[in-house]
């Protein structure tokens, strides 16, 4: 491991280990046993596909480049410690930033399927945020739902010439959005009451949009930065992913 890749591991180390211990409960993972089993179960079995894309594009990724462990590692790190930074919201809930947008556009949405979904599971036992019995559901909206958006935008604008940095923040905060869209709909299917799922979808997006949006703005920027540091420390690494070719 070089001296940059060191400096690398041990900064986000320490970023992990001073905000990661998050504050209080209640973030809006979607919390446990807020959700009834049957959708638990569903939305838990639909994520076994996109899992399983998910295992088998970072065993190939790091077959044929071991040293892109470093890079794949801080890319599971900083979804850890971006979501694990919540904010208030409205009628007690909370929001906070994603993280996910960055390791779709370097090593595309599947393979963060299984980083966001480990970020997951430490997040529900060690923190309290999120729970075990709607992992699936929080995996599909995190770890699946957004970072394909992600990996959608950014490759659309990269194809229409678009400036690489300007994708690449359109791209991690559409992201960022389309996973609390997700968790809305999610939270409408199952508490709608006697409001229709279009109402209850509605409030939902409501609550989260005034904290929601300006924290999916900040993320594409803190995005935009963190590529910028990779292109200047990681370029072996950017360059076996293909990724400087699009810098230069």
């Amino acid at each position: 491991m070089s001296r940059n890749q060191k400096r690398i591991l041990a900064l986000t180390t320490v970023f992990a280990l001073t905000f990661g211990i998050a504050q209080s409960v209640g973030a809006m993972h979607i919390m446990e046993g807020y959700l009834p089993g049957g959708f638990c179960i569903a939305w838990g079995i639909l994520c076994l596909p996109f899992l399983a894309a998910g295992f088998f594009s970072i065993k190939k990724t790091l077959e044929e480049h071991r040293n892109l462990i470093t890079l794949l590692a801080m890319s599971g790190a900083f979804v850890f410690v971006i979501s694990s930074l919540k904010i208030p919201s409205i009628t007690g809930s909370c929001s906070h930033m994603t993280g996910t947008g960055l390791g779709a556009i370097l090593f595309g949405p599947s393979a963060v399927s299984i980083l966001g979904l480990i970020v997951l599971l430490f997040q529900a036992l060690l923190l309290g945020h999120g729970g075990l019995t709607t992992i699936g559901a929080n995996t599909f909206s995190m770890a699946i739902a957004g970072p394909f958006v992600s990996w959608g935008i950014y490759t659309l604008c990269k194809k229409s010439g678009m400036n690489k940095r300007a994708g690449i923040f359109l791209a991690a905060a559409a992201g960022d959005l389309f996973t609390y869209c997700v968790t809305a709909l999610q939270m409408a299917l199952a508490h709608h009451a006697d409001n229709t799922i279009g109402g209850a979808l509605v409030k939902f997006l409501v609550v989260f949009a005034p904290t929601q949006v300006p924290l999916a703005i900040i993320e594409g920027i803190l995005t935009v930065l963190i590529v910028m540091g990779l292109e200047t420390y990681a370029k072996p690494e950017l360059k076996a992913i293909g990724f400087m070719k699009e810098a230069k």
